[in-house]
């Protein structure tokens, strides 16, 4: 065996499904080889997307492997690991690597020296007698700890031409889990049972552990509502009555109101992490913190109490002692705290209901929004939403009925990347109604690989909201818009998806909406991707408030 073969081999033993991958490396044939279906992307940085999306449904116990090309392909392949280090996604990343002798030689690309900052852990084989160890260790740290990407890079020479010699011996990583501190979770449960307002802040590390119904169990025992991350949104479903939805800079009244009223927030699988688009720690709260990585504790705010651990073994603790202390039923203050929760939602709804009814022509972005939530099985989709507008329009509006069922992200915003996300979670379950609601702008960045959908029949539904502007700068490029028009772009997106294969309607009008939907999933039941561009209003008023 080559060191291409080796790592199929490993990759196999492993449970990969796919290998997302471009154009050039030894991998690609190998895994062909085992049965391993190979996905060519366009461009490479959403090929390492695809992985990520696909990581991301699977909850990390099997994670999307990405190979590249030695060269311009690793180098163009920065952005997507930049973007899944960002959002502690745990993907692998296999780029070929020059040969031995060319490492050290200027101007040598070296994929595992160059994209140290942004991974968890990246290393070079130097032999193919290495490789499965390195395997091993790539494993070890996508299935450990606080998930991010890891990379192997390996040498043109080892992966084509050195010979393995003995047998093969490597067995699957399994995912390993760490408990909390008991003496934390005692202090912890004394400060919440004592707490007149508390507030449950739940991250992406709660989807991760598949921990959504432990998570709803304890705020049922304690009576305290639940805010989710931009990341973390679903690991409550925003339909469930003790939901306040999740946040980027825009965000649910409901939200808001809890954040400003609550003495104590209890944060679990979030890294609290201090971003523009995620949502922001209110001052004067007691904060109790519970993360898998204990760095991210005390890092940008202070924790009154700290607790590294899984999710799910946090959350089982935390209930148990709740209900040793046993201080007595709380159904009243329980059903109050609903009934409040439902009376804000309603305000906020009636607030904004001239959005979602409106006639306007271009149309109003929240008028497709709402059309969808009426026609699309929510129990069985998926969505995301791309940088810029679409994100916060869509994350605080899209009410989600069952863990898991968003992908938000934004701690870096690269454009164009949630058409990569949604290739890659129809890939993890493909019996799920995947959409991608993106603008123009990152249609122009990344559109080019609604192709790849259609090529390999993964039928997503791409939503365009085609203002023919990038709106969220007009604030910024005043003078280069006034004297140069900067800010706008154009084009007919229909046009392209149907020059590139795919099933597309370009839709002017909001009464046409429902039909454009309805043929959009039944597109979709076929395995066959779909594109609605929706000539819409440049205006973007988003949900805000503090």
């Amino acid at each position: 065996m080559n060191g291409a073969e080796v790592i199929a081999r490993i990759l196999k033993t492993e449970g990969t499904e796919f290998l997302a991958c471009y154009p050039r490396n030894a991998l690609i044939d190998a895994c062909a080889a085992l049965d391993i279906r190979t996905i060519l992307c366009r461009q490479e940085r959403i090929g390492v997307g695809m992985a990520d999306g696909f990581s991301r449904i699977r909850h990390g116990r099997q994670n999307g492997v990405f190979a590249a090309q030695h060269g311009p392909g690793i180098e163009n392949a920065f952005a997507g690991v930049a973007q899944a280090y960002s959002e502690n996604v745990p993907v692998l990343v296999i780029p070929a690597g020059f040969s031995g002798e060319r490492q050290t030689v200027h101007p040598t690309f070296r994929a595992a020296e160059v994209y140290r900052p942004v991974t968890k852990w990246s290393a070079c084989a130097h032999t193919v007698q290495e490789l499965p160890e390195i395997m091993r260790r790539a494993y070890q740290a996508l299935r450990s700890g606080k998930p991010g990407p890891v990379l192997v890079e390996v040498p043109v020479q080892v992966m084509e031409r050195d010979e393995f010699k003995g047998e093969l011996d490597y067995k699957p990583v399994p995912v390993m889990r760490s408990g909390p501190d008991p003496v934390a979770i005692e202090q912890a449960v004394k400060l919440l049972l004592e707490a007149k307002c508390p507030v449950i802040w739940a991250g992406q590390g709660v989807i991760y552990a598949e921990a959504s119904d432990r998570l709803l169990a304890l705020a049922e025992m304690i009576a305290a509502p639940v805010a989710c991350t931009n990341p973390g949104k679903s690991a409550v479903p925003d339909a469930h009555p003790l939901a306040l939805g999740g946040s980027t800079r825009s965000r649910s009244k409901m939200y808001a109101e809890y954040m400003r009223r609550c003495d104590l927030i209890l944060a679990i699988g979030s890294s609290l992490t201090r971003t523009s688009f995620g949502p922001p720690m209110p001052k004067g709260k007691t904060i109790i913190h519970s993360t898998n990585d204990p760095s991210d504790i005390n890092k940008d705010h202070r924790a009154d109490i700290g607790i590294p651990g899984d999710a799910a073994l946090v959350i089982d603790a935390l209930i148990a002692e709740v209900a040793r202390r046993n201080k007595g039923s709380r159904a009243n203050q329980l059903a109050a705290l609903k009934e409040d929760i439902a009376a804000i939602k309603k305000d906020w709804k009636a607030e904004w209901a001239k959005h979602f009814e409106s006639d306007e022509v271009p149309i109003n972005q929240y008028r497709v929004i709402g059309e969808m939530l009426k026609l699309v099985d929510r129990d069985n989709a998926i969505v995301t939403h791309d940088s810029g507008s679409p994100r916060e329009q869509t994350l605080p509006w899209w009410e989600t009925t069952k863990p898991g069922s968003y992908l938000g992200w934004g701690k870096s915003t690269q454009l164009g990347y949630g058409l990569a996300l949604a290739l890659g979670a129809k890939l993890a379950a493909p019996k799920k109604t995947c959409i991608n609601v993106m603008g123009d702008c990152s249609f122009g960045m990344t559109g080019m690989d609604i192709e790849t959908a259609s090529r390999n029949d993964i039928g997503i539904f791409t939503v365009v909201f085609n203002n023919q502007v990038m709106a969220c700068e007009r604030a910024v490029l005043t003078e280069a818009t006034a004297r140069f028009g900067a800010l706008s772009v154009g084009g007919t997106y229909a046009k392209v998806a149907e020059g590139l294969n795919v099933a597309a309607r370009r839709v002017d009008k909001p009464a046409d909406l429902a039909g454009a939907i309805k043929e959009g999933l039944d597109t979709n039941a076929n395995d066959k991707p779909f594109l609605l561009e929706v000539v819409a209003k440049e205006g973007y008023d988003f949900s805000r408030y503090e």
